[in-house]
This record gives C-alpha cells, structure tokens and sequence, in this order.
C-alpha cells in the first residue's frame, strides 16, 4: 500500500484553510474518506456548518470549540475553558492518525495551537509518529516550526504581498 504523505500549509498571508479543502476536495472525488479538525476558529456559523454538511458521510469536519469568538479574543477565564476543548480536539485528532478512520486527515490550524504553547512540538511529533501507514496529512498555521521538517513531505508557503497599487 501506498504511504500517506504528510503536508504542511502555512505562512502569514490568507488561504491555508481554502487549499486544504480543496486537498480535502479532490481526495473525496477520488472516493477517500476525510476528517477536517479545526483549531482556533470558533465555534463556526450555521450557513457554513449546513454547507460543509452536505459532504457527509465522507467529508466530516469537527471543531471542538464553543465560543464564537476567536481564541485571542477570549477573556482568560474563556480561554482556560476553550484550551480543554481544544485539547479534546487535538486528543480527537491522535485517536483518527492512529486508527485510519479515514484516508486524509486535515488539522487545520495544528500549528497555531502549537505557537500557542497549547499543545507541545511533542505532541505533533507523537502524532506524527503514531499515524496509519497510508493517511494523508495535511496541517496548516501560521509557523512552521523547523523542527518537525523530518517528518513533512511537502511545505506549501502562502505569502502575503501587499496590494501592489500602492
């Protein structure tokens, strides 16, 4: 059997979470399962959790969060409850890497829980480490952090230019 590649999207500029469902996308068109973990995104609104559900069963996407707000916005109090969802999520994400319950896992935001200091580099490099054989990966954030490139096949940089008018 093939082995999944894992691949990372990130940088400052906008698009991250667009290009890995449209990966998402194009592995359900080949008829893979795929499970979508958001991170940092609030509990998100109806339209798009209507729209996103008329891909099921084969396209799932989770987000573990309640509050509608981003994370940085919280108040601390909001941020201590938000960090055990968020640690329920990424909990979530290590039991689908291990157990292949679908072909192409997207943990969108992994690394902006990471440059949080809400999940350890350990934790991702576990994650990594336990995965099925033949899952596909996809992570996205902001910051790449260096020290998981052993374990990346592919880095796709989104660059932010500024409007060029000017």
């Amino acid at each position: 059997m093939k082995r999944g590649n894992v691949e990372v999207i990130c940088g400052e500029g906008l698009g991250k979470t667009s290009l890995a469902l449209g990966k998402g996308l194009s592995a359900l068109m080949e008829h893979k399962r795929v499970i979508m973990i958001q991170f940092l995104k609030g509990c998100s609104p109806k339209d798009e959790q209507e729209i996103l559900e008329r891909l099921e069963p084969d396209f799932k996407v989770f987000r573990f969060e309640k509050s509608n707000t981003f994370f940085e916005e919280l108040s601390e109090e909001e941020k201590a409850e938000e960090l055990i969802n968020i640690r329920n999520g990424f909990n979530f994400a290590r039991k689908v890497a291990a157990t292949g319950e679908c072909d192409v896992l997207i943990l969108d935001e992994v690394l902006g829980i990471i440059d949080q200091n809400i999940i350890t580099l350990e934790d991702v490099e576990k994650l990594l480490e336990v995965k099925e054989e033949d899952l596909n990966l996809v992570m996205t954030g902001k910051v790449f952090p260096e020290k998981l490139k052993p374990y990346v096949d592919a880095i796709s940089r989104i660059e932010y230019i500024q409007n060029l008018q000017d």
